[in-house]
């Protein structure tokens, strides 16, 4: 996901990728925890993407 697609987003928006992603980033520790998960690399996107989100979120709270 790319920090543009994310401008077009309003908060609402945003707000509610941010809980899906957090939702996902728990299933893969818990799957990282019990040893079911393949390919590790995809915590780190699905964190870096939260990170995005979370950006995009706060640079939109402080232009208003």
């Amino acid at each position: 996901m790319k920090a543009t697609e994310l401008r077009a987003k309003d908060a609402e928006g945003l707000n509610k990728e941010l809980k899906e992603l957090l939702r996902a980033h728990f299933s893969l520790r818990m799957q990282h925890a019990t040893q079911q998960l393949t390919n590790n690399s995809q915590i780190r996107k699905v964190r870096r993407d939260i990170a995005r989100v979370r950006t995009v979120l706060h640079e939109k709270a402080t232009a208003v």
